[in-house]
């Protein structure tokens, strides 16, 4: 993948952009940029519309109309109208609020993110649609195929903040009961709460025929418990406090986060759940990518 993708890609970069319309835009340019030098290579991205044509793209794919109208290189891309219903359901509770100083809090990487899937289906002529929640759902978004809606769904990412306790098992039932149409399920979230429970809300989509991909959101700092010697923490969701010698706690607490991601991963896999964990630190060509390869699936 070339450095300029590569940096385009990157949370830091996105971060200090304006905008969430051109955010998306720039997340799905650079890894379509290095789709050319990657494994990702091959896949089907049918946009239907032309892109700038970058050193490396198969010529063969040139449209020379466009060009002898503008006298501009264009990438022809492929039309293919699909019947496919994307949903994104994003947990915009207090946990994921958390971040470290000077980095993206999880609420705000995964905005980007499903702002970057957003533009990418609705390119690829898929209706998306949106759903938010904490303990509940609080706001639902059914899915439509045009550059308005999209504005629409950017524009409340753009607006969300986090709020409230998790009780990400329960909402997802919820909106198991409300998606009818089969389709392609998203879930973003840090997923703390009970394990057990959200797989079982997880198999709800599975069962009514839907294909699911869970992107496991998390920051580094939780993923290591990288924080001073002697810290206090706190509860995003209920405020408790407790002081803590990081150092004593650290191993059995690595052990814990493990275990809880090994499990997680393991039911997902178990029930035909793609599962994906992402830092707040992970460039986002692998969320796309890991979405490109359940699509593909699909058809």
């Amino acid at each position: 993948m070339s450095e300029n993708a590569l940096k385009i890609l990157t949370p830091e970069f996105i971060s200090g952009i304006s905008g969430m319309e051109l955010r998306a835009r720039l997340i799905v340019e650079g890894f379509l940029i290095g789709m050319h030098r990657s494994p990702y290579h091959g896949f089907s991205v049918e946009f239907a519309e032309h892109r700038q044509y970058f050193p490396g793209d198969d010529i063969s794919n040139i449209d020379w109309k466009v060009y002898g109208r503008s006298d501009r290189l264009y990438i022809k891309q492929y039309e293919e109208e699909t019947n496919l219903k994307a949903y994104i359901l994003l947990d915009a509770s207090k946990s994921m609020g958390f971040k470290r100083s000077g980095s993206l809090s999880k609420l705000e990487y995964s905005t980007y993110l499903a702002a970057g899937l957003i533009y990418l289906m609705m390119k690829q002529q898929d209706a998306t649609g949106l759903a938010i929640y904490d303990e509940s759902v609080r706001r639902f978004f059914e899915p439509h195929l045009t550059y308005s809606y999209m504005k629409l769904l950017l524009t409340e990412l753009s607006e969300l903040q986090p709020d409230n306790k998790t009780s990400t098992a329960s909402a997802l039932s919820t909106l198991a009961e409300r998606i009818k149409r089969r389709g392609l399920i998203i879930v973003i979230s840090d997923f703390l709460d009970d394990t057990k429970s959200v797989i079982t809300a997880l198999r709800h989509f599975r069962h009514r025929k839907n294909e699911v991909i869970a992107f496991h959101v998390m920051d580094d700092s939780e993923l290591n418990l990288d924080f001073p010697a002697d810290a206090v923490f706190a509860d995003m969701e209920t405020g408790e406090r407790i002081s803590t010698e990081v150092p004593a706690l650290k191993s059995a607490y690595k052990r814990s986060v493990d275990n809880f991601i090994r499990d997680l991963k393991r039911k997902c896999f178990e029930n035909d759940i793609d599962y994906s964990l992402l830092s707040t630190s992970t460039p986002f060509d692998k969320a796309l990518s890991a979405y490109l390869t359940r699509r593909k699936k699909m058809f």
